[in-house]
């Protein structure tokens, strides 16, 4: 079934063109209102919020310039930025609707128009304001999550104070970023940070979880498809590359990225360019890619796992992350961070952490990094019941003497091993996804994977 959207309006003094584009677009929208002047068009933008606005540039008699439309698209705009403004054009007057475009229309189509190519114009303009208010929404939350000082980038090290002084300096820039770390170390938090930092901060920050994407669907969320594409294609979908245009996206888990697509994301970032999947046109895009990645170093330099001319298309700037046993001058004020948030949270009373306690703590070596401590405070909140916090309210990470304990029963076959050490992490933590998934240095979307290679 095709992809239906609620609202467009077309703003034509032509009643014939106005009917010919509803007529064209009946298919793609519930509803579809005309109107025959721009001149009530920011009003109606501001109170019925429309999914897309196909606006004519040329109302005055003899008109030809277009400035009249163009000063109506600088209203369109200012009541609503995300706003999908398709103009609509004489072939002739090309050279004003790329004005437009870089005024804030999202595409251009020329008089007289292929139908099935205004249906696509407008579907792709549609689709791509849905994906970018999605992303002013996880931008809210992301900004409700730091108003409660969980995704602030914590820690007074010598190591950390490096890592601000690196995302003090490139955030400003247009340079691509890699940022190297195991699980837990904060990868994306650094990321958000210099997009928030950068020139492009006003525009919500778009990610991709490669690490938890299906293989089969990496092509089509990069760089979006056609309807038709492919089986389950039934509309266009625009990719986030285009959909991060004039802001920055996030690829976290890049090391997960096949090896046959890198050449494409490399073509796409050279040539500031994708081409959906299953079409022939390429789409502009203005990107910058901040990317992140478990994997250590010399494995990135393995040809055969990742090429390395997107790596060095990447890693203009690199930042590495310290593992928390890096820095274990971090731990007390990073446990007192977390303690305090949760007592707040959960409404419990503030404890004291005894010495003997904390001491334990700091030589702790948190295989799950700040993660697994920011979950092992929050257990400990919950849990504790006494005037100060016990070791025992803390649920310590597994260590690696798990792996000996397998071993010692003679048995190597590599499958049995990875699913006994899964399902230990699993049962320790309760089935608790996110903390199994610490503890054993994965992320969510490997350990998923591997508990459905193994039957879990």
């Amino acid at each position: 079934m095709e992809e239906a959207f609620d609202l467009a309006v077309v703003v034509d003094d032509d009643p014939d063109i106005a009917l010919a584009a509803r007529l064209a677009l009946r298919h793609l929208f519930k509803e579809i209102a005309t109107l025959p002047s721009p001149q009530l068009l920011a009003d109606f933008v501001r109170t019925q919020s429309p999914d897309a606005i196909l606006l004519d540039l040329n109302f005055e008699r003899a008109a030809t310039d277009g400035s009249e439309g163009l000063d109506y698209l600088g209203k369109i705009m200012t009541a609503d930025p995300e706003a999908a403004v398709v103009i609509i054009t004489a072939h002739g007057a090309v050279s004003v609707a790329v004005e437009a475009i870089k005024r804030g229309a999202s595409d251009f189509v020329a008089k007289p128009w292929s139908n099935e190519r205004l249906a696509a114009t407008v579907r792709s303009a549609a689709s791509l304001r849905r994906t970018k208010l999605e992303a002013r929404l996880e931008r809210g939350r992301t900004s409700e999550l730091a108003h409660n000082g969980e995704t602030r980038l914590l820690g007074d090290s010598e190591a950390m104070e490096r890592v601000r002084t690196l995302i003090d300096r490139a955030a400003p820039t247009d340079a691509n970023v890699l940022i190297l770390g195991e699980n837990g170390t904060g990868k994306e938090i650094v990321a958000r940070e210099i997009h928030r930092k950068s020139r492009r901060g006003d525009q919500p920050i778009i990610s991709i979880d490669l690490g938890a994407t299906a293989e089969s669907l990496f092509e089509s969320e990069l760089f979006g498809h056609v309807k038709g594409a492919f089986t389950g294609a039934s509309s266009d979908r625009i990719g986030r590359l285009k959909a991060a245009d004039h802001s920055t996206l996030f690829l976290d888990e890049i090391g997960s990225l096949p090896l046959h697509l890198q050449p494409k994301l490399l073509t796409a970032l050279e040539q500031r360019q994708v081409v959906p999947v299953g079409s022939n046109r390429s789409l502009p895009i203005d990107v910058r890619v901040v990317a992140a990645t478990n994997l250590p170093a010399e494995r990135l330099a393995d040809e055969g796992r990742f090429r390395q001319d997107l790596l060095f298309r990447l890693n203009t700037i690199e930042i590495h992350l310290p593992p928390l046993r890096a820095r274990r001058d971090d731990i007390p004020p990073l446990l007192d961070h977390y303690l305090k948030l949760y007592e707040r949270k959960y409404d419990r009373p503030e404890r004291l952490v005894p010495q003997e306690v904390m001491d334990a703590l700091v030589r702790h070596d948190w295989p799950g990094n700040v993660r697994a401590l920011r979950h092992a405070a929050e257990r400990a909140v919950i849990m504790a019941d006494g005037a100060a916090y016990r070791l025992d309210d803390f649920p310590l990470p597994a260590r690696p003497e798990g792996a000996a304990m397998f071993l010692a029963s003679g048995n190597l076959n590599l499958d049995q091993l990875e699913r006994q050490m899964i399902e230990r992490a699993l049962r320790m933590h309760h089935f608790n996804i996110s903390l199994a998934a610490s503890d054993l240095g994965l992320s969510r979307g490997a350990l998923y994977r591997r508990m459905e290679k193994h039957g879990l």
